[in-house]
């Protein structure tokens, strides 16, 4: 009978410490949110770097890289609470992608979901290959194409939700946050939880610690600090610069319009345009599937990009066609990922047979070039180890 009690009251309270975990470790990433954001980006930078990580070491190296991704998307997400959490004023101005996919992310759930299942798929795509390549080329085709029919699938979902309108990259949100605004909301938040008085950090240039005769000197730009919340409020800006500043504080049209404004829908050949330009990723990798035991076929290679520069093409005539001023009458977003799209055909440099007889050979003289050469040499090794990347797997050069 006892062991039935214990064993009643110590299920529950099992069952309960893991959201309790989680909830001390929101706390924490908030709290310290620069120092997170730091050791991200170092962890982000030395996969990147570490020379030799993509032969021997290249499952845990692409691994840790994957992880930190992932993390760091639900720091995103954390962050993005503690800011809506936070008064207007104190809220900062948002980019209009982050505006455009933060409104569809609130409307839709199904929207947030899907978006979430590609960018997870996207940071550990390179890993699912390497993992499917040692089980041979085969196999390891059959989940690359998986893989991009899955990425096609929900993007031609996402067109659906948001009415036919042009697919963003990333489709979530981006961090566009200063990490030391929502660290003291959180420390003010978690003081006033405790009924403790809020005590601000001392200001080091309010000239109490200045000699007089050195007080006339010291900034006057430090603005003032509120008591009890430890806020600071922004001071005057300079006699002499209050044409900039009053022009930093102007809105523009696309900051008055609705969100959903900011992307024009798109309907007949610019709907075309916009499906073809997802597909194409599925088209190039099974045509790669089917003729890449030649690296140096061009079949797979001139599909692609036909089918990516002409989605562009019809999807630009289609805005000129259909728009008050034609291209001019583009949105900034708009205008945003059309000019991301154009520089991401650069990347069919990178790829199939124009890499194999062209790109390759080149990669490889710069990098003999490099070596043997103080500093030059560590960059020549890095640039070994890239190529390595480039030559034996699809992914690293892929821009959907």
């Amino acid at each position: 009978m006892d062991a039935h009690k214990f064993a009643s009251k110590g299920v529950p309270e099992a069952l309960s410490l893991p959201p309790k975990w989680l909830g001390m470790y929101s706390d924490f990433i908030l709290k310290n949110a620069s120092a997170v954001s730091q050791i991200e980006s170092a962890l982000r930078s030395l996969t990147y770097i570490i020379p030799g990580r993509f032969r021997e070491s290249e499952i845990a190296s692409e691994s840790l890289h994957s992880g930190v991704q992932l993390l760091s998307l639900y720091h995103d997400s954390l962050l993005s609470k503690a800011i809506s959490r936070l008064p207007l004023p104190q809220r900062p101005h948002p980019s209009p992608h982050n505006r455009y996919t933060k409104f569809w992310s609130q409307r839709s759930p199904f929207y947030r979901r899907l978006a979430l299942t590609l960018q997870m798929i996207q940071y550990t795509e390179l890993l699912w290959e390497m993992a499917a390549k040692r089980k041979g080329e085969k196999v390891r085709w059959r989940v690359v194409v998986f893989l991009e029919a899955i990425k096609a699938l929900c993007r031609l979902l996402l067109l659906r939700l948001t009415n036919s309108r042009p697919l963003l990259s990333p489709p979530l949100p981006e961090r566009e946050v200063d990490p030391a605004t929502v660290e003291e909301s959180a420390r003010a938040a978690s003081a006033e939880e405790r009924g403790e008085p809020l005590i601000p950090p001392p200001d080091l240039n309010d000239g109490s610690q200045t000699p007089p005769s050195e007080r006339s000197e010291a900034p006057s730009d430090a603005g003032w600090t509120m008591p009890r919340t430890g806020l600071s409020m922004p001071s005057l800006p300079d006699t002499s610069d209050i044409s900039s500043y009053l022009l930093s504080k102007v809105l523009t049209a696309d900051d008055i319009k609705p969100p959903k404004a900011l992307l024009h829908r798109v309907s007949g050949k610019g709907e075309i345009a916009e499906i073809l330009y997802i597909l194409r990723p599925v088209v190039y990798a099974f045509a790669m599937q089917r003729w890449g035991r030649d690296k140096k076929n061009w079949t797979p290679w001139l599909l692609g990009l036909s089918i990516e520069y002409g989605a562009r093409q019809l999807a630009k005539n289609d805005f000129q066609e259909r728009l008050a001023g034609g291209l001019r009458g583009l949105t900034v977003l708009e205008r945003e990922e059309l000019r991301k799209r154009g520089w991401n055909l650069g990347w069919w440099m990178m790829r199939g047979a124009f890499y194999e007889n062209i790109t390759k050979g080149w990669i490889h003289t710069v990098s003999q070039k490099l070596q043997n050469k103080p500093l030059l040499g560590l960059v020549g090794g890095i640039i070994e180890d890239y190529e390595f990347l480039w030559d034996q797997h699809y992914f690293p050069t892929a821009t959907l």
